[in-house]
């Protein structure tokens, strides 16, 4: 019977003894929602979030007169956690012979999470009601030469006529920094570096912040579609949480199914690790984002 993922017979395992503490792997992003966005504890049963919408109105009065009187209105944000999970296994020899092969593939498994939860909040779908995603966001184009300034300014333009929302930093995706990178001036030069030679990143975009991470990043899908290269807005006005943090479970003692298989990890020496994770996101007003936007699809 042909072997069960992941055991040393695996393909694409290639580890010599006397390489095989030196494992080669792309690094692991960081959830770029969690890095710009406030985190709130997040119970269970979820929390809602009291929000004002309105202040009371100030007017000017004549000496004795009488004052106004104002009111301040109030709304609120519901946010309900959802349960993120992924289960791998291995063999007991996998772990014993590949041990730093397995030590690097255990600390990537939370990773997957944090990328499933950034898909959901940049381009949806949500996993239920009371999770918010930023995939209705107003678009600006930074897509041809010399409209990356002006998409810059129109992003701006737009987060600014929500209430008193602004950009508080940008995020990047690398197909994103190289179309900014690319936007010259009149002359020709480089309009967002100074130095071409030694500046070769973006570190900030008019006075705010620049965060790259691919995440952001979404190739354009049929006609009508467009590439998304990044996101900007008002991050403060978002928040995230988690109930219990990231779970991480080991265990030799289950029947796993994958697929059509049932899998006794006993009766095959195996194990399983489960990582798990609930988590909740909600925006105040999604027209305080926007999505930095390239070509469009055929």
């Amino acid at each position: 019977m042909a072997g069960i993922n992941h055991n040393r017979t695996t393909s694409g395992v290639i580890l010599p003894p006397e390489v095989s503490n030196e494992i080669w792997q792309d690094t692991q992003n960081e959830s770029v929602i969690q890095r710009l966005v406030p985190k709130v504890t997040l119970p269970g049963s979820g929390i809602t979030i009291q929000t004002i919408t309105g202040d009371p109105v100030a007017e000017w009065v004549a000496e004795t007169a009488a004052k106004p009187v104002g009111e301040s209105t109030f709304g609120q944000k519901s946010m309900t956690p959802y349960k993120a999970a992924i289960i791998e296994l291995f063999s007991d020899e996998f772990r014993r012979d590949k041990a730093a092969l397995f030590n690097a593939l255990q600390t990537r498994l939370p990773g997957a999470l944090a990328k499933l939860f950034d898909t959901a909040v940049l381009f949806g779908p949500a996993p239920g009601s009371n999770f918010d995603t930023l995939a209705a966001a107003p678009q600006a184009s930074i897509n041809t030469a010399g409209s990356v300034y002006s998409g810059l300014l129109g992003a701006l333009s737009s987060v600014a006529t929500v209430g008193k929302s602004d950009i508080t930093s940008w995020a990047l995706s690398a197909q994103g920094e190289i179309k900014v990178l690319g936007e010259l001036d009149g002359d020709n030069r480089p309009l967002f570096t100074m130095n071409p030679q030694t500046d070769g990143a973006i570190g900030s975009l008019l006075g705010r912040s620049v965060y790259k991470n691919q995440a952001v990043y979404k190739a354009a899908g049929g006609a009508g579609t467009k590439e998304t290269l990044g996101f900007a807005g008002d991050w403060a006005s978002a928040r995230w949480g988690t109930v219990e943090g990231i779970k991480i479970d080991i265990t030799d003692q289950a029947t796993v199914t994958k697929g059509s298989d049932n899998i006794n990890l006993w009766q095959r020496n195996m194990f399983a690790v489960r990582v798990e994770v609930e988590f909740g996101f909600i925006v105040r007003d999604v027209n305080r984002f926007v999505r930095l936007t390239g070509v469009s699809g055929a």
